[in-house]
């Protein structure tokens, strides 16, 4: 088996935690430079990952902190799309990208760093970098039946 070092990581996982929240305290900060904020909206903005899972990976939030999808009014929604298009723009003609992922991570089931602060993560792809599980293992992990999730969600779309 193959090893994928991240080295810098370690900076994120034995550095100091910060009570607040980066994506209240870093727009008030100032130095946009330093903070690595790329634009300012009006209800979001753009920030680059300073721990990225690969060149490129940026980051869209509310300036407001709500934790949901469902918390967000409809101009955060729109600007925060609107922002996730520009990011792909961006990125497509700066550093030629063969694909992406973009997504939110909700709770810390789901993968969620910063919980409590909604971002949207827009991570450029190159084919034959790495994808964990599907690219280690070649397995993927499904921890229900499919026809038991598509009756469970059924019935919210109806």
């Amino acid at each position: 088996m193959e090893q994928i070092w991240a080295p810098w990581r370690m900076q994120l996982i034995e550095g100091p935690k910060n009570d607040g929240c980066i994506f209240c305290d870093l727009p008030l900060e100032g130095d946009d430079r330093k903070k690595l904020i790329l634009h300012r909206g009006k209800d979001a903005f753009v920030i680059m990952n300073a721990y990225p899972y690969t060149a490129g990976h940026l980051m869209v939030a509310p300036f407001r902190h709500v934790s949901r999808l469902a918390d967000l009014t409809t101009g955060e929604k729109a600007e925060i799309m609107e922002l996730v298009a520009r990011c792909e723009t961006v990125l497509t003609e700066a550093m030629g990208p063969e694909g992406f992922n973009v997504g939110f991570n909700l709770g810390k089931a789901a993968g969620a760093g910063v919980e409590k602060h909604l971002h949207c993560h827009i991570v450029p792809r190159w084919v034959g970098d790495t994808n964990f599980m599907p690219v280690l293992g070649e397995t993927r992990v499904i921890n229900e039946a499919l026809d038991k999730t598509y009756e469970k969600l059924k019935e919210y779309f109806k």
